[in-house]
């Protein structure tokens, strides 16, 4: 399968601002970090952040698939309208949100 290149060479730059992270100010080497933190809430976040708001180009250069496969189910509370998108993507169920358990109030 040959992959698209990044939308911008900013994206592969460890000390640039992506695009996709406009509301803070962390850089790609932040966002790298992030996304190999021990923490898997803080892996989730960020991997989320990086699903739901850049072109899917340009998510390839920091995750696989299988990256995101392993942390689903963790990772689809963050992923906003996108949800739906990456489910498709990736070849999974979709999943229903909220969860059951929050929608009935247990």
């Amino acid at each position: 399968m040959t992959m698209l290149p990044p939308t911008s060479a900013d994206v592969l730059d460890d000390h640039a601002r992506p695009y996709f992270l406009w509301w803070c100010d962390a850089t790609v080497g932040d966002l790298k970090r992030h996304l190999a933190a021990d923490d898997a809430e803080e892996r989730a976040y960020w991997l989320g952040a990086l699903l739901r708001e850049a072109n899917s180009r340009d998510v390839w250069p920091f995750v696989n698939a299988q990256q995101i496969v392993d942390e689903w189910q963790r990772l689809i509370r963050y992923l906003g309208r996108s949800r739906s998108m990456w489910a498709f993507l990736l070849g999974l169920d979709e999943p229903s949100w909220p969860p059951t358990e929050a929608a009935s109030g247990k």
